[in-house]
């Protein structure tokens, strides 16, 4: 991990402390998001120590240890000059589903085997059942996402390009939701490939702003509706503005923590 293009020019303790902040952060938002218990300290005590937080499930403590093990793949595949696969992605989804449920319709790590949906409630508080892919359209799908995913790694993008790529890889994911569970967290995962890839840190979605999040995609989701087979994974892009907006913000947590370890490395160059 410490060959990450963001880490360049910084001292191996700064960049261990920064690597270990963010998997922190990101391992309990993202986690948070889908309803874990643990607090940033406690998610931080857990993954370094390896020990149990009084009053706790067992499931929180292992979603938060599959999390961190699942930022590590997504660091190592950034560090090689391979496509990124299904077997990659099969195997953050082991990471993450912790949970094992031995069931045929279950999968881990393989695709959803019955079609699965949510309830969302509109802005105009109407409650409705919002449908993602149907299973056996999740293959071919996927392959047109996992093209489109390449595509992106083939390139350093800029900012606003990496932003986009982001957006395009995250909410097409979701819209498909090819696995039973885990979806979003895998989609916190997998959209930050090409922007890593690009020398710039995570987007780190904050807990605090769940319900926003989860308000903008299910919007979209909407509007567009079920994704079919040789339609484009991201139809209508220009509804998307508003999630566009709420990422880029999310975007200068991360973006400060990696200025404020440059800023103690300039001290101490400047000191030296």
């Amino acid at each position: 991990m410490k060959n990450l293009n963001f880490l360049h020019g910084i001292d191996d303790d700064l960049k261990q402390s920064l690597i270990k902040h963010l998997r922190d952060l990101w391992t309990h938002t993202s986690t948070a998001i889908e309803g874990n218990t643990l607090s940033l300290g406690e998610t931080a005590f857990v993954i370094e120590e390896g020990l149990t937080v009084s009053g706790k499930s067992l499931k929180d403590h292992e979603e938060v240890v599959g999390y961190a093990i699942a930022i590590e793949l997504i660091f190592s595949y950034i560090t090689r000059n391979s496509q990124f696969t299904k077997e990659d992605l099969f195997a953050l989804h082991k990471a993450v589903q912790t949970e094992r449920v031995y069931d045929i319709y279950k999968p881990v790590g393989n695709w959803k085997r019955e079609a699965n949906g949510t309830n969302v409630i509109t802005d105009n508080q109407e409650q409705i059942f919002l449908e993602y892919a149907a299973p056996n359209a999740v293959p071919a799908l996927m392959d047109n996402w996992f093209d489109i995913l390449n595509s992106f790694l083939k390139e350093k993008l800029t900012m606003d390009h990496a932003l986009s790529a982001y957006v395009y890889i995250h909410v097409s994911f979701v819209r498909i939701h090819p696995f039973f569970d885990a979806n979003g967290r895998i989609a916190r995962l997998v959209a930050n490939l090409p922007i890593i890839k690009s020398g710039l840190p995570p987007i780190i979605i904050p807990t605090e702003k769940r319900r926003e999040y989860i308000r903008l995609l299910s919007k979209y989701e909407l509007a567009v509706g079920e994704p079919m087979v040789g339609e484009p994974l991201l139809p209508n892009r220009e509804l998307l503005v508003n999630f566009i907006n709420f990422c880029r913000d999310s975007w200068k947590q991360s973006l400060e923590l990696v200025e404020a370890a440059r800023n103690t490395q300039l001290i101490r160059n400047q000191q030296s």
